[in-house]
């Protein structure tokens, strides 16, 4: 099954924990907030094979659940 991944930036704190866990898949702006990198934070594009582990873990981590996870596209309702 496809895992789609999407940052709430109004929910991040700027606390730099998912960029640690997963620098392939997080960046962020001049502010310090977070986004999912890969697809430009759109969730549109699924997670590959390979970085799902180090997904997992920065998702399970986030202090305040900014990161976020669903079976399709967050483009789709």
């Amino acid at each position: 099954m496809p895992l789609y991944a999407h940052v709430d930036r109004d929910a991040c704190i700027a606390c730099g924990l998912c960029q640690m866990l997963a620098p392939d898949l997080f960046d962020y702006d001049a502010n310090g907030i977070a986004s999912y990198s890969p697809d430009h934070n759109t969730g549109s594009q699924p997670l590959s094979t390979q970085a799902t582990a180090a997904f997992k873990q920065a998702y399970q981590r986030c202090p305040t659940g900014a990161i976020q996870r669903r079976d399709r596209p967050f483009t789709e309702p």
